[in-house]
């Protein structure tokens, strides 16, 4: 009989060495996250998402959208893929993740996979680092929980979402309706 061995504890570095097998992985207080290639409905709401959000942050010069994968961490020892994000303008270019040090916005877009990861883990990790909006979509209610760093509860939308990551200019406004119908091609 063989003695009983603890497994090694996960770090950055040993998730990043994981084989590129279409899985997203995740390191967030030291849980490994894995989660399978997203759904068409998936995709189709974060093009719709990315389609809203750029013209504002072009004539706005607010900030820049990015998706996953990605490779950011915030000072721990994690790995963090959001599905949308926006970097907060800055002088000079993004050339490695670990240059990317703030977020004005996260967005994740549930699955039944990821749902409890996504209003859990995720949610208590961005409003620890002090990210201002958290969006999750949920595709199958139509609706988008909206979390900010000290709620205890989301302020769910289902008609409009206004978002104003600078008060001195006018919000970007999603119809949320025609955005749920884009996701699902409709």
């Amino acid at each position: 009989m063989g003695m009983p061995h603890a497994s090694l504890p996960w770090t950055a570095d040993r998730v990043r060495a994981l084989p590129d097998d279409g899985k997203r992985y995740e390191l967030i207080d030291g849980e490994l996250l894995v989660t399978p290639s997203p759904s068409p409905a998936h995709q189709r709401a974060l093009s719709a998402l990315l389609e809203r959000l750029l013209p504002y942050l072009r004539s706005t010069a607010t900030g820049q959208a990015l998706t996953s994968p990605a490779d950011l961490a915030f000072g721990e020892d994690e790995v963090l893929q959001p599905d949308l994000f926006v970097v907060p303008q800055a002088p000079g270019r993004i050339l490695r993740w670990s240059d990317v040090t703030s977020l004005l916005l996260v967005v994740e877009i549930l699955s039944p996979r990821t749902a409890r990861y996504d209003r859990l883990t995720k949610r208590r990790r961005y409003q620890r680092g002090g990210v201002p909006e958290y969006w999750i979509v949920d595709l199958d209610a139509r609706v988008v929980e909206r979390w900010r760093p000290d709620d205890e509860r989301p302020e769910i939308l289902s008609e409009t979402l206004d978002w104003r990551p600078d008060p001195s200019r006018d919000p970007l406004t999603i119809d949320l309706g025609a955005l749920f119908k884009e996701a699902w091609g409709e």
